[in-house]
């Protein structure tokens, strides 16, 4: 029988202080995505006064906490076991929602991605809060200690502004990519505890005997994407943005729709409800600019789009701009491409 559990609020709040950021892992590597939210974490701290919590879960956790520290974190604690290789929900719930306990924290971020949306929900739950979900912003308060999350809303053609604050922690998830990463300080000083956690393999309710990588790249970390839109027309199209973007030396993207129609996994499809990107080049082929591709893409350094539609939305958002037939333009930018490398190459003197 499932029951429904109600958010419970503090009888005390001023014992919830700190900003606690749980940190994703992958192969006991840190996620790009749990570096962002330490950017997030140390931003609020920097403006609230609270210290930075971090918390890593994995099976060997010494250079996590170190990194974590580096990248901003004011304490960092690290548990670790033999199964926590790959992620687990109950055992890292578990541990997740403890610490919580323990250390009363104001704010708890966590990345918003695959395993982070899973392990945020289900801390919600347990620790009888409240969650906002893909915040594209994340700030705080600095006179009351109250998170202000972000969200676009109503197909998101607004943003929503959440405020959580009767119950703690007050917890928020921002999609990879939302943020620019912290820099890195190897100087920093910062408290560290590692606890090796004992875990008994017979109360898992399921092994995992091996993991097999979908070997797809992941473009949020591409300095350079071209992403096509419906404008493409037909599945060929994908191949041609494929060879533009390889001689960019970059990734492709596609738009939802694209995404949909199956022509390239949703794992290329930028937007909203897709990756978020920052590259220091987005080429758009034949993408109209609704709110939900831009909200994806708006922050990348140089946009350039390739529209036929001389009154494409996608334009207002644009460095540079190209009106015409995308399969007329693209093979002609190709050879200027492969011209401009070819004459950059030292040719050898006559002898």
């Amino acid at each position: 029988m499932t029951t429904l559990a109600k958010a419970v609020p503090p009888e005390d709040l001023s014992q919830y202080k700190g900003i606690m950021v749980y940190l994703d892992s992958f192969n006991d590597q840190l996620t790009r995505a749990a570096i962002e939210m330490i950017g997030v974490g140390r931003k609020m701290g920097d403006k609230s006064g609270e210290k930075v919590i971090g918390v890593v879960i994995g099976s060997q956790v010494q250079s996590m906490v170190k990194e974590a520290g580096y990248y901003g974190c004011d304490e960092v604690y690290g548990f670790q076991s033999p199964e926590f290789k790959m992620y687990r929900s109950k055992p890292f719930t578990d541990i997740l929602a403890g610490t919580v306990f323990e250390k009363k924290p104001n704010i708890l971020v966590v990345p918003g991605t695959k395993n982070g949306r899973d392990l945020a929900a289900r801390t919600a739950v347990r620790v009888r809060s409240g969650l906002t979900a893909d915040c594209m912003e994340i700030d705080i308060e600095p006179d009351t200690g109250i998170l202000i999350a972000r969200r676009p809303d109503y197909g998101d053609s607004t943003m929503s502004e959440i405020r959580c604050e009767k119950h703690r922690p007050q917890m928020a998830t921002s999609r990879p990519g939302t943020f620019d990463l912290p820099s890195k300080n190897p100087k920093r000083e910062f408290k560290t505890e590692i606890r090796d956690v004992k875990v008994d393999k017979n109360s898992l309710k399921e092994q995992i005997l091996s993991f097999i990588p979908k070997g797809e790249e992941d473009i949020t970390a591409s300095k350079v994407i071209v992403a096509g839109g419906l404008g493409l027309g037909r599945p060929e199209g994908i191949d041609l943005i494929r060879q533009l973007a390889k001689e960019l030396g970059g990734s492709i993207g596609v738009s939802r729709p694209i995404a949909d129609l199956g022509w390239v996994p949703h794992d290329f499809q930028v937007g909203q409800t897709g990756k978020i990107v920052r590259p220091d080049l987005y080429v758009a082929v034949g993408i109209s600019g609704k709110p939900q591709h831009i909200v994806g893409m708006m922050d990348s350094k140089v946009i350039v789009s390739i529209n036929k539609d001389s009154n494409a939305e996608i334009f207002k958002y644009s460095d540079y701009v190209i009106v015409g037939d995308l399969y007329e333009v693209i093979p002609k930018l190709i050879q200027v491409i492969k011209k401009k490398k070819k004459a950059a190459v030292p040719q050898p003197s006559p002898s």
